[in-house]
């Protein structure tokens, strides 16, 4: 299994911008579909968006279509989740998680970092 560490979490006002990274080990990365998701306290996780192994294939929430965009790296194994236009609402701490075939469903993920926290302030 690919091993993931996500960074670039933190603070900021609504309206801001934070671009959170997804480091990933091994050879193979380019043949993994990367999934961001997030989890606010009391609620279940939830898809964000992801970017397919199949190039220039990316989906996302609708919550966030317009505001987020992920990208990949292939070369470095990063992926990049840059958040625009930041609400209050998405305050969560956030997970990438990889596999090889595109799903929304976090269930099918079996590779997850270990999270990284973002807090919008109103």
């Amino acid at each position: 299994q690919v091993q993931l560490v996500e960074s670039g979490g933190g603070l900021v006002q609504a309206g801001g911008s934070l671009r959170l990274a997804c480091a990933a080990s091994g050879r193979t990365f380019s043949l993994y579909t990367v999934g961001w998701f997030r989890q606010a306290p009391g609620k279940e996780r939830e898809f964000v968006g992801a970017i397919s192994r199949i190039p220039g294939i990316t989906y996302y929430t609708d919550s966030v279509k317009g505001r987020f965009t992920i990208s990949r790296d292939n070369a470095k194994t990063t992926v990049y989740l840059q958040m625009n236009s930041l609400k209050a609402e998405d305050t969560a701490v956030y997970y990438c998680a990889a596999r090889f075939q595109d799903s929304r469903n976090p269930n099918d993920y079996a590779s997850w970092g270990q999270g990284t926290q973002v807090t919008v302030s109103s």
